[in-house]
């Protein structure tokens, strides 16, 4: 019923930069918090950053003074802007919402499919 696609990754130099989207679509009531996470092969999966329904905002220390998260709220989409890219951020990045389908339905966790993100050096 929901879906949410993202776009904007691909390969990088370091230093560079790369604007990754995520659209979500569907039965959407509401949207409390819309964010990303990234999984790197032999790494934990890391949550990146993630804005609220209010603005307020939380990034992951790695990526503090080089990633902005951002919102559409009319568009359902979540945009992260990294800048200064290093080899360490390659990852697949996956965007998720928390998100109502009607107005009295607990919250639920939707998941892109995600896209990679390569940085060389």
């Amino acid at each position: 019923q929901v879906q949410l696609v993202e776009s904007g990754g691909g390969l990088v130099q370091a230093g560079g930069s790369l604007r990754l989207s995520c659209a979500a679509s569907g039965s959407i009531f509401s949207i409390n918090a819309m964010g990303w996470y990234r999984e790197a092969p032999g790494k934990q999966r890391e949550l990146v950053a993630v804005m609220v329904s209010g603005g307020r905002t939380n990034y992951a220390d790695s990526v503090k003074g080089r990633f902005i998260i951002s919102r559409d709220n009319g568009k359902n989409m979540v945009y992260l802007q990294m800048s200064s890219l290093k080899p360490e951020d390659t990852a697949v990045y996956c965007c998720y919402a928390d998100l109502r389908i009607t107005s009295d339905s607990r919250s639920v966790i939707s998941w892109g499919q995600g896209t990679q993100v390569t940085v060389s050096s």
